[in-house]
């Protein structure tokens, strides 16, 4: 009984996933994202070869970088959710955890 209510609720998982990719698609993000010092700031959905970016707002130290998967990274911020259509080549920012998303292509500038 068990088993079946464990795999009902996998499988209800499975259906509310709201992104193309699966959740063990590979991402690029830190170290300090995943233990939970610093807040997803920034999101890049790359143009030419369909990879999530999930950076804090002050960039990246590549001594930092990780591979983790994009279920991953949803567990640690649930409002990436929101970004699950965001079309290759745009980048999602905001200016604190709480923050609203604001989206565009990462040809344009930033509004100022």
């Amino acid at each position: 009984m068990i088993h079946r209510l464990l795999a009902k609720n996998m499988s209800d998982a499975e259906d509310a996933w709201a992104f193309e990719d699966a959740p063990n698609v590979a991402c690029f993000t830190v170290r300090s994202i995943m233990s939970g010092a610093a807040p997803i700031l920034q999101v890049f959905h790359d143009e030419d070869d369909g990879a999530w970016q999930m950076l804090p707002g002050s960039g990246a130290d590549a001594s930092e970088a990780m591979i983790v998967g994009l279920g991953q990274l949803v567990q640690v911020d649930q409002t990436l959710v929101e970004l699950a259509n965001l079309p290759l080549g745009w980048v999602a920012r905001r200016e604190r955890k709480n923050s609203p998303w604001l989206c565009r292509p990462t040809s344009q500038p930033p509004a100022v």
